[in-house]
């Protein structure tokens, strides 16, 4: 058995240090834990009148309190610690009732809930800014034309609005899987004791209702030690910062004077202090590796809980962890949104790029498949020959003509196609070759302006979900501090 004397310097510097760390992050949950958790057992007249009085006027004091100015120190062990000891300091044993029916993982299980919601919350927001943005440069360049691409590949014609409108998409799924994960992060796991709930704290929905909580974890162990959430929140944070670096690095290259399709706004690139001809995408460096810290984070928090149940570890490193991945996120997502809202798309030179390529060949093996009536393999291999005919003599996809796909027709087949003489201009201009993907999703203008319209909607949606949910914890913790000082 431990003797009874302190920590030991080197878990000091480690574990007890690493928790203190992160109670500037918990400071205001902690607060409003502890006050809901007083006016309850008031409420029960477990704690006397007076000592609640105390109490109160104590933890309203301290909630005022900047976390940096709190006395968290790391010799006295984790936060939970510090906080007895001050409070003790200042109260005596009346500060022992603060552990009437609840351990001490307790209060920081809230603490984290509390914080979490709220950081969910601006991450929705913040998405549908990304939104906002990617859905404003969709209808500036409905029209604009572009070669997409495979493999860094000029694919099929298409048009800068429908390629970046490709990025809204994923980040309303991703935002709408938060909002998923706000309802799961507010259901309070108060009264749940250390795995068995109180005698003390028999109706659990008081401290649920007095945080503005939706409701109560039902099962008392599950409430105290479950993790999956936590990775849920981790995962659709990774995966919506994924998005943001697909998008990042082709902005990069497209950026670079070999493509020469985009120019970032200055306030987000930075120059070379060698090279007076450089300045170099920054931003999209720093979105590139946040994807990749968020990646880490998710898998280093999944190699930390699959120990067995109940324990600490599963916990400890969440308490930080999780609030600055979903801090990381929000300003991430920040910096693209500015990204691709101050972005300058240069229309001629894609245009040019476009000109210059082949992206009419699957057009042009679908037209010779309907008009002579031969299998699309066939039709691929001969346009394909074509294709490369052409290039070898400089020509471009435009310059292709039915006599040339006749000649490609009678080295595979040994026969024309009948092409020579035919007008193939409406299967090789580009413009017109958009305009035919009209079905829905497609790149014509209208069929993007749709999904304009649609996109701004979810974008709006979440908004005003955020707007609520903020709304409601607002007031929900409003009424808390307003009871604790009208019945201290």
């Amino acid at each position: 058995m431990n003797g009874g004397g302190g920590p030991a310097r080197e878990l000091v510097e480690s574990g007890f240090t690493l928790e203190n760390a992160d109670a500037p992050l918990l400071h205001e949950g902690l607060n409003l834990a502890d006050i809901a958790h007083v006016i309850d057992l008031r409420g029960r007249r477990v704690v006397p009148e007076d000592a609640a009085r105390q109490l109160l006027d104590l933890l309203v004091e301290v909630h005022a309190m900047p976390a940096e100015d709190f006395p968290y120190d790391p010799s006295f062990g984790e936060a939970y610690n510090s906080r007895e000891r001050y409070f003790a300091s200042r109260l005596g044993d009346v500060a022992g009732w603060l552990h009437a029916g609840r351990p001490r993982r307790e209060a920081t299980r809230l603490a984290l809930r509390l914080l979490l919601r709220r950081q969910l919350v601006a991450l929705v927001d913040d998405a549908a800014g990304f939104v906002d943005s990617v859905v404003d440069q969709a209808a500036a360049h409905l029209c604009t034309l572009m070669p997409d691409q495979t493999y860094l590949q000029q694919a099929q014609p298409s048009t800068f609005g429908h390629y970046v409108l490709s990025f809204a998409y994923p980040t309303v799924r991703d935002a709408t899987r938060l909002v998923d994960c706000i309802e799961w992060v507010n259901t309070s796991p108060g009264g749940a004791g250390c795995v068995n709930g109180s005698r003390l704290l028999e109706d659990r929905s008081v401290i649920a209702g007095l945080l503005g909580f939706g409701g109560v974890i039902e099962h008392t162990r599950d409430a105290m030690w479950q993790v999956d959430g936590l990775i849920n929140i981790l995962a659709t944070t990774a995966s919506m910062l994924s998005n943001q670096s697909k998008l990042a690095e082709d902005l990069e290259i497209w950026s670079s004077s070999e493509f020469d399709y985009v120019d970032l706004d200055d306030g987000f690139t930075r120059s070379s202090v060698l090279m007076p001809n450089k300045r170099n995408p920054y931003a999209l460096s720093i979105v590139r590796g946040a994807s990749g810290i968020l990646i880490g984070r998710l898998s280093g928090f999944l190699a930390v809980v699959k120990s067995p149940s109940a324990r600490s570890d599963n916990l400890i490193f969440a308490y930080g962890e999780v609030p600055r991945a979903l801090d990381l996120a929000s300003r991430t997502t920040r910096l693209m949104s500015g990204v691709v809202r101050t972005l300058r798309v240069n229309t001629h030179r894609m245009a040019d790029a476009l000109a210059g390529g082949f992206t009419q060949a699957t057009d042009l093996a679908e037209h010779i498949v309907q008009v002579c009536r031969i299998d699309y393999r066939t039709a691929y291999v001969i346009v394909g020959a074509t294709v490369r005919a052409a290039a070898a003599v400089g020509l471009r996809g435009v310059d292709i003509t039915g006599e040339m796909l006749d000649n490609a027709s009678v080295e595979h087949q040994g026969r024309p196609l009948g092409l020579a003489g035919h007008d193939l201009s409406a299967v090789l201009d580009p413009l017109l070759i958009v305009s035919t993907r009209s079905a829905m999703g497609g790149a014509a203008p209208d069929a993007v302006g749709g999904m304009v319209s649609s996109c701004r909607a979810y974008a709006a949606g979440l908004h005003a979900e955020a707007d609520r949910w903020r709304a409601s914890f607002d007031a929900a913790e409003a009424a808390l501090l307003k009871l604790a000082t009208e019945t201290s």
